[in-house]
C-alpha cells in the first residue's frame, strides 16, 4: 500500500457518524494534491523535468528524407523518426491532424533538419522549396531531345534509358493520331519525383499530362470543328512556341492560317534550326537552302511534326487564332520578344529595316 493509499484508507479514519465526514475526506483529498503539486514543484525547481514527444523549435543540420507512394502520415512519420528528424511519430501525426494542406504531401525526397518540431517538419514538408531537388521541371518549347536532358538531369537516370523507351514508342499512352512519334508530346509542367521512377514511367507521365491537357481543352473536338485534326494542331502550337512570346501566339497563328489558306511557304526559321539541330533563329542564307521536309522556306504547308512541347497556352491559342489578314511579323528585339505584324511586303521589308538598326545597334 502507497503513501497516498494509506493516507485514504478507512482504517487511518474513525467510523463515520456524521455526515461532516464526507467533509473530512474532501480537505485531505485537497491537501493530499497541493501535496503531489508542492513535491512536483520543488522536483522541477532542482532540475527534475517532465519528458516530452516533440522536440522544440526548427532543428540544426540537414537530411534528406524519402516518402515512398502510397505512404500514409503515420508512416512518413515513421520515416521522420527513424532519420531523426521528429522526436516521435505522434508528434507530426498530430500536427498533421491539425493542417488540412497535410493531405497533399506525396512521394518524393525532401530536404529536412534534425530535431524539428512536428509542426516545424509538417510546415518544411508543405514549402515547396523543400522538394527543389526532387522535381522535374519542364519549360514550354524544349525539343524531345532537351527533354530527356532535363530529364535524366533531374531523376539521375541515364539518358540511353530513355531513347531506348522512345525508340518503342508504343510503351507510351499517345494518342492514336499520333501514330507513334512522340516529339510534341512531352507536356511541359512540373512532375514531382518520389525517387522509384524508370525512363519508361516518366515519359509516360509527361505524355498522360498532354492526354490530360488536351481533354480539359477539347483539342479533338475544337480541332475538328476548325477543319483541322488533332496533330495539325499541335504542329502549330509548337510553331508559336517557337517563333515569339506567349502574348504574340494569337497572332502568329493568324499568319499561319493565313499563309496556309494563300498556298504561301511559312518561312519559319524556328523550323529549318530544328531540322539543322540548332538553337539560333538568325540563319544564313545556305542554311536556309537547306533540304529537309522542316525547312519552311522551300516547301509549303505545315513540317511534317512538331518541332518541340509546346504548352496549353500554344494549344489554345493555334485553336482560337487572332482576327486579323496579317502575312508577316518580325521579332524587331529579340532580347525582349517584341514582335510587330505586317499585312503586305512593303509593311514587312519596314520591320525587317527596324530588326536590323537594332542588331547594328548592338
Amino acid at each position: 500500500m502507497t503513501f497516498i493509499d494509506e493516507m485514504l484508507s478507512d482504517e487511518q479514519l474513525p467510523p463515520s457518524r456524521n455526515s461532516n465526514s464526507v467533509g473530512k475526506r474532501v480537505v485531505i483529498g485537497a491537501g493530499l494534491m497541493a501535496l503531489i503539486a508542492m513535491v512536483f514543484g520543488i522536483y522541477s525547481l532542482f532540475g527534475g523535468t517532465v519528458e516530452s514527444n516533440d522536440y522544440v523549435g526548427v532543428g540544426e543540420g540537414s537530411v534528406t528524407v524519402l516518402v515512398s507512394r502510397g505512404d500514409s502520415l503515420t508512416e512518413i512519420g515513421r520515416t521522420l523518426q527513424a532519420a531523426d528528424v521528429v522526436k516521435s511519430v505522434e508528434s507530426f501525426t498530430s500536427a498533421a491532424a491539425n493542417n488540412a494542406q497535410s493531405a497533399s504531401i506525396g512521394p518524393g525526397q525532401y530536404a529536412l533538419r534534425m530535431q524539428m518540431s512536428g509542426e516545424s517538419a509538417l510546415l518544411r514538408m508543405l514549402d515547396p522549396e523543400s522538394r527543389s531537388e526532387s522535381r522535374l521541371v519542364l519549360p514550354e518549347g524544349l525539343r524531345l531531345g532537351e527533354t530527356i536532358t532535363v530529364a535524366s538531369t533531374a531523376t539521375g537516370l541515364p539518358s540511353e534509358d530513355f531513347d531506348r523507351v522512345l525508340q518503342n514508342p508504343d510503351l507510351l499512352a499517345l494518342p492514336s493520331w499520333a501514330e507513334n512519334r512522340p516529339e510534341g508530346f512531352m507536356f511541359p509542367a512540373t512532375y514531382d519525383l518520389a525517387g522509384d521512377e524508370n525512363a519508361e514511367s516518366i515519359l509516360n507521365t509527361l505524355v498522360k499530362r498532354f492526354n490530360e491537357s488536351a481533354s480539359v481543352i477539347d483539342l479533338d473536338g475544337r480541332a475538328a470543328q476548325a477543319g483541322l485534326n488533332p496533330y495539325e494542331v499541335l504542329i502549330i502550337a509548337s510553331l508559336l512556341e517557337g517563333e515569339v512570346v506567349p502574348k504574340d501566339f494569337a497572332k502568329v497563328a493568324a499568319v499561319v492560317y493565313n499563309r496556309l489558306e494563300a498556298e504561301m511557304a511559312l518561312q519559319f526559321d524556328s523550323t529549318v534550326s530544328y531540322a539543322l539541330g540548332l538553337d539560333e533563329l538568325e540563319l544564313s542564307a545556305d542554311q536556309l537552302e537547306n533540304d529537309s521536309p522542316y525547312n519552311t522556306y522551300v516547301n509549303t504547308g505545315l513540317p511534317p511534326t512538331p518541332i518541340n512541347s509546346p504548352g496549353e497556352a500554344a494549344l489554345e491559342a493555334a485553336l482560337a487564332p487572332a482576327k486579323g489578314k496579317w502575312l508577316y511579323f518580325v521579332t524587331i528585339n529579340p532580347d525582349t520578344g517584341e514582335t510587330k505584324f505586317a499585312k503586305t511586303y512593303d509593311r514587312f521589308l519596314k520591320l525587317k529595316a527596324q530588326y536590323r538598326a537594332y542588331l547594328d545597334s548592338r
